[in-house]
């Protein structure tokens, strides 16, 4: 049974972005946290799930956190959001480090015995670790990106291990990419993930995003996949239209695949109250 679905962050942050992004600033916040401060968030959220800090080195340093308890299981391996690309439509941030780490949150959550997360690149370094911030904004699923995460999910995973994706907004879209170039993933599951970028901006009337793939374009290499897409029914953010377009590339031949809609949930709350639940479900 089709449901309806939703997905992430657009180009440019539409209107309801940036006031989403300033109501979230002034409220409880305290402002925008510093550099130390939101990588002090992350270690708060993994430590009690015993996921350890990982460092990956490479062009692009990825940071990650990994629970290996049982090898010869499968790997589940959350790939973060956008985190905070941009500070208004015109000013890019200068560290996509998010204040809100929801992708760490929900692999917290994951009671698998394995389980890793991966930052985006350029997260908990901004521009010390990337001197461009289209890595974090217009270019933010550039083949670049994608390959960064490849080696990150290289050095996670042991030989021989299957790898079940799971990304959260922009985190779904390079899920989705990188899961067209690997032999090793077993499924794919998303929670408003970008899986159709050009819809994606043309709804939200921004500038396309220059330099980045669009997972929809990579959809004839999913199929054999089995996935399922999660969005919530208070997302406006991010339209169901999104991961609808992308399912309907290939309707016909999906081996397995699932569009749900969760309630209660918009773009970022109601989540973490509705995984424990969620994160049992796959196709079939």
């Amino acid at each position: 049974m089709w449901a309806r679905a939703v997905v992430s962050a657009c180009g440019r942050p539409s209107d309801l972005t940036v006031l989403t992004l300033a109501a979230g600033l002034l409220a409880g916040c305290g402002g925008l946290a510093d550099p130390s401060a939101r990588q002090q968030t992350a270690q708060q959220i993994a430590a009690p799930a015993r996921m350890a800090p990982v460092t990956i080195p490479g062009p692009l340093p990825l940071q990650a956190y990994l629970r290996q308890q049982d090898p010869a299981q499968p790997l589940t391996v959350y790939i973060e959001g956008d985190g905070l690309a941009w500070l208004s439509r015109t000013r890019p941030s200068s560290d996509p480090t998010p204040r809100n780490p929801l992708g760490l949150r929900l692999a917290a959550l994951d009671p698998s015995a394995n389980v890793g997360w991966l930052a985006r690149p350029c997260m908990y370094g901004g521009r010390a670790a990337c001197a461009d911030d289209s890595l974090w904004t217009e270019a933010r699923f550039s083949e670049t990106a994608v390959q960064a995460t490849m080696r990150g999910l290289d050095a996670l995973a042991r030989p021989g291990q299957k790898i079940h994706l799971v990304g959260y907004s922009g985190g779904g879209a390079i899920a989705a990419l990188v899961a067209a170039r690997r032999s090793d993933v077993a499924s794919l599951r998303t929670v408003a993930g970008n899986l159709d970028t050009a819809t994606q901006t043309a709804i939200h009337k921004v500038d396309p995003l220059t330099g980045s793939l669009n997972p929809a374009d990579s959809a004839a290499y999913l199929v054999n996949i089995p996935q399922v897409h999660f969005s919530g029914d208070r997302d406006k953010v991010v339209p169901f239209t999104v991961p609808t377009m992308f399912m309907m590339k290939r309707r016909q031949e999906w081996v397995c695949s699932r569009l749900v809609m969760v309630p209660e949930a918009d773009h970022e709350n109601g989540w973490v109250e509705a995984w424990p639940r969620l994160v049992r479900q796959s196709c079939p």
